[in-house]
């Protein structure tokens, strides 16, 4: 009688018939089946083939399923056969995307960016860091999740193979990626970036702050590189827009200066008077500090009388 299996690592575990009549009868049920005795009878039916005619005490896990596989097509359950070896073909897919997602993981660990190509895929990133290994973690699981479970199979296995390249997978379904930013759409009568609203700029300095908020900004929210395909056409408007503003400044100010020209004499009759003046309250400063003096001499001597 069959009390132990060998697992798929080489491990010796209790053998539970239980398991194989479950996984039978979710087989049958996919195909609308619903008699859970029918499929105990055909687990049964397996360790009865595998103990009396091929007379094996501990067999492999891969060998049940083998079995399993045949008796459902003696019996005449073609469609449940059908669905038992795609569901096994995806737990062997899964099986094998985790161990590969493991031994991705191991490398990006244990070794460093020169024997480790995936840790130098991106120039813009060092691998070897403790934020650019934990990205890399998220990114290498990424991929796989979504080639088990997002992807068509086909485009999935065209990937898997290099057939063809799908650019950013670890961004598959969060964002679109790359992009090229037009300033002079995006300034045109203001823009907000999600937690506000800027105004249209009026000055090239508030053009390139903007600019790199505008990047920035997107660079928060989009995957890929960010980039301004017509950065002096997007920062003319605001070097016209400066242009004006300090030429009329410039402008006004010419006219101060050769209106002060055009007047010498009153020029210089201000400046004597604004002279005059300081003369003045220099002289009063004088003679208030004088006084002071001479009031506090004058109650010494008075002191001095009245101690004799």
């Amino acid at each position: 009688m069959i009390k132990t299996i060998v697992k798929r690592d080489g491990r010796i575990a209790d053998f539970n018939i239980d398991k194989i009549a479950n996984a039978i009868f979710m087989a049958a049920k996919a195909n609308g089946g619903s008699d859970y005795e029918e499929a105990m009878a055909i687990a049964l039916s397996v360790v009865a083939y595998i103990e009396e005619k091929e007379h094996i005490e501990t067999p492999h896990v891969e060998h049940v399923q083998d079995v399993v596989e045949k008796m459902l097509i003696e019996t005449g359950h073609a469609r449940t056969a059908k669905s038992y070896i795609l569901y096994r073909a995806n737990r062997n897919k899964v099986r094998e995307m985790n161990t590969r997602l493991m031994k991705t993981m191991e490398n990006l660990t244990f070794q460093s960016a020169k024997e480790n190509d995936v840790k130098r895929e991106n120039a813009n990133i060092n691998g070897d860091t403790a934020m650019g290994t934990m990205l890399k973690y998220g990114s290498e699981a990424a991929k796989q999740f979504y080639e088990m479970y997002i992807l068509n199979p086909r485009h999935a296995q065209a990937h898997h193979d290099g057939d063809i390249h799908i650019h950013d997978l670890d961004f598959f379904t969060l964002t679109t990626t790359c992009c090229q930013i037009d300033l002079l759409k995006l300034f045109k009568d203001g823009f907000s970036t999600g937690h506000g609203y800027i105004r249209e700029p009026n000055d090239i300095s508030s053009y390139s702050a903007l600019a790199c908020i505008a990047i920035q900004s997107n660079q928060n929210d989009q995957h890929g590189g960010q980039s301004v395909p017509n950065f002096d056409y997007g920062m003319a408007p605001g070097v016209k827009k400066t242009y004006k503003k300090r030429y009329r400044q410039n402008l006004a100010r010419a006219i101060e200066l050769l209106c002060e020209e055009e007047n010498p004499v009153e020029k210089r009759k201000a400046e004597k008077q604004a002279k005059l003046e300081k003369e003045r309250a220099e002289i009063a400063a004088e003679m208030k500090a004088i006084q002071k003096k001479m009031k506090a001499e004058e109650e010494e001597l008075k002191k001095g009388k009245r101690g004799k």
